[in-house]
C-alpha cells in the first residue's frame, strides 16, 4: 500500500512519522511545495526572524530521519491535481503518484491586500521561510516599519523589529488589538506593553494604500490611512463617507499581517466537500473514505465544544496527524481536544486554553502589574477558557482543568481562583 502526504508543515510531518510509530510498513511519500525539508512556522515571526535560531533548527526532523524511516521525500513539488477516479496525484513538473491513501496536509496562506500600491517592493507577507528571509533584507536599524494587523503575528513582529532598532508602527482596523483571540483587558495590557516599547499603536485605522518612495517608483515609502467607525469593517468600507482622512505613514518597509486562508483548491477542485476549510469528521477524514485531512486547512468537528471549528495551531496538527495515522492504519482514534495556542512577545510567554468568546465572567489571578498573571473565563460557573502570561507552570494544569471542566461541566468558585494563597492544583472544588 502507498500513502501521499502533501504538506510541507508541522501536520505533514507528524503524519508520517505518526504513521510509522502506528506500525505501518508500506511505502509513504511526501510531496511539498517548498524546496526545504518540512519546517515549523511558529519561530519564523519570532527567533528566526530576530537571528537567534538558525534555519536548520527550523526543520521538524532532520533529512536522515526520513532516510531511516523509509519516506520518498518530493520536494519543491507542487501538486495541481488529485484524480481519485484513478487515485493519482498530478504535479506541476508532470508527475504522477499513485496512492491507496492521501492526507491532505495544504495548510494555509497569507491573506493579501489588494489595494493600490500592494505590489511596491517593501510590501511583505509573513507565512513561509522565503518570506523571512526576504524581510530580513529590509528589516535595518533605523528603518520605519508599518506592520498592517494587530494579531498574533503582528505583534511578535513588532517586538522583534523594535528591539532590532526600528522605528515601528501597528495599524489596526478593529478598535483594540488581538480583539478576535481574546478580551478587552488582555488587549489593553498588551497594548500598553507595546506602546512602553517604543511601538506607536493605531486602532480604527484602515489602510487605504501604499506610496512610492519620491525618488523611486518601485519602493513603498509611505501608508495612506483612514480612520473612523467604517475602518472597523473593512479597507473597502474605509473610504465611505463615514471615514475620514488618517494619518500618512512613513514606512520603508511594511508587513502585512490580516490573517489567512485555508488551502482548500485541491480538495474543492476533486469534489471533496470544503466549507471554510476541508470538512473532515472526528478520525478526520473527508467525504471521500480513502482521504484524509489534518492542520490548518480543516474545518472539523469538536465534541467538547460541540461545534466545528477551523484552527491555526500548531497542537491541533499534531493531534490531528496522529489521530489520522492511526485511523488509516486501522486502529481507532477520535479527535476530542481542547485547543490551546501560545505567543511569544518580547519576554513574554502568553498560552491560552480554551476560549474567552461567550464567558459571562473573568477571573484574574497573579499580578498583571508585575506581568505574571492568569485570567480564568467562565460560563454559568464552568471554567471555559484560561489566558496565562508568564506562568507556565500553573498553565499546564489549568489547560487540564479547562478540558475537565467543560467536559464534566463542573463548576468552580471564582474566589478560590483568584486566591494565589491557594495552590493552584487546589482551586477545583465545587459550588454545589
Amino acid at each position: 500500500m502507498t500513502i501521499v502526504v502533501i504538506g510541507g508543515g508541522q501536520a505533514a510531518s507528524q503524519t508520517v512519522a505518526s504513521l510509522r510509530s502506528e506500525k505501518y510498513t508500506g511505502n509513504i511519500i511526501l510531496i511539498a511545495d517548498e524546496p526545504y525539508l518540512p519546517y515549523q512556522r511558529p519561530p519564523l515571526s519570532k527567533q528566526y526572524l530576530a537571528g537567534e535560531q538558525s534555519e536548520e533548527r527550523l526543520f521538524l526532523r532532520s533529512e536522515k530521519f526520513y532516510e531511516t524511516q523509509n519516506i520518498q521525500l518530493q520536494l519543491g513539488e507542487r501538486v495541481t491535481k488529485i484524480d481519485r477516479t484513478n487515485k493519482l496525484v498530478n504535479t506541476e513538473s508532470g508527475q504522477q503518484f499513485a496512492y491507496d491513501k492521501l492526507v491532505l496536509c495544504t495548510g494555509s496562506r497569507a491573506r493579501k491586500l489588494n489595494i493600490s500600491g500592494s505590489d511596491l517592493q517593501g510590501v511583505h507577507y509573513l507565512r513561509s521561510l522565503d518570506d523571512v528571509k526576504a524581510i530580513r533584507q529590509d528589516m535595518l536599524p533605523g528603518k520605519s516599519l508599518a506592520i498592517v494587523g494587530g494579531g498574533y503575528i503582528g505583534l511578535e513582529v513588532g517586538a522583534v523589529a523594535i528591539k532590532a532598532g526600528l522605528d515601528v508602527t501597528i495599524i489596526e482596523m478593529e478598535e483594540r488589538i488581538l480583539k478576535r483571540v481574546t478580551t478587552p483587558e488582555l488587549s489593553e495590557f498588551y497594548d500598553q506593553l507595546h506602546t512602553s516599547e517604543g511601538i506607536t499603536i493605531l486602532t480604527e485605522t484602515a489602510v487605504s494604500g501604499f506610496k512610492a518612495k519620491p525618488q523611486s517608483e518601485q519602493r513603498v515609502g509611505a501608508v495612506c490611512s483612514t480612520r473612523g467607525p467604517a475602518s472597523a469593517r473593512s479597507p473597502e468600507s474605509a473610504r465611505g463617507p463615514e471615514s475620514a482622512r488618517g494619518p500618512e505613514i512613513k514606512a520603508d518597509l511594511v508587513i502585512v499581517g490580516i490573517g489567512i486562508i485555508p488551502n482548500t483548491e485541491l480538495a474543492s477542485e476533486a469534489v471533496i466537500d470544503c466549507d471554510n476549510g476541508i470538512l473532515v469528521d472526528d478520525h478526520c477524514c473527508t467525504s471521500d473514505p480513502d482521504i484524509y485531512a489534518v492542520g490548518d486547512c480543516t474545518n472539523h468537528p469538536n465534541a467538547l465544544l460541540g461545534k466545528r471549528l477551523r484552527l491555526e495551531s500548531v497542537p491541533n496538527a499534531m493531534e490531528q496527524a496522529r489521530v489520522a495515522a492511526a485511523n488509516i492504519q486501522g486502529n481507532e482514534k477520535v479527535y476530542c481536544s481542547m485547543p490551546w495556542f501560545w505567543s511569544d512577545q518580547y519576554d513574554l510567554k502568553l498560552q491560552m486554553s480554551g476560549f474567552s468568546t461567550g464567558a459571562d465572567q473573568h477571573v484574574t489571578r497573579g499580578s498583571i502589574k508585575d506581568q505574571q498573571f492568569l485570567t480564568f473565563h467562565l460560563k454559568d460557573g464552568v471554567l471555559v477558557g484560561v489566558d496565562s502570561v508568564n506562568s507556565p507552570k500553573e498553565f499546564l494544569y489549568c489547560k487540564k482543568l479547562v478540558e475537565q471542566s467543560v467536559r464534566e461541566g463542573i463548576t468552580l468558585d471564582p474566589s478560590r481562583m483568584a486566591d494565589i494563597s491557594i495552590p493552584i492544583n487546589e482551586i477545583q472544588e465545587s459550588t454545589e
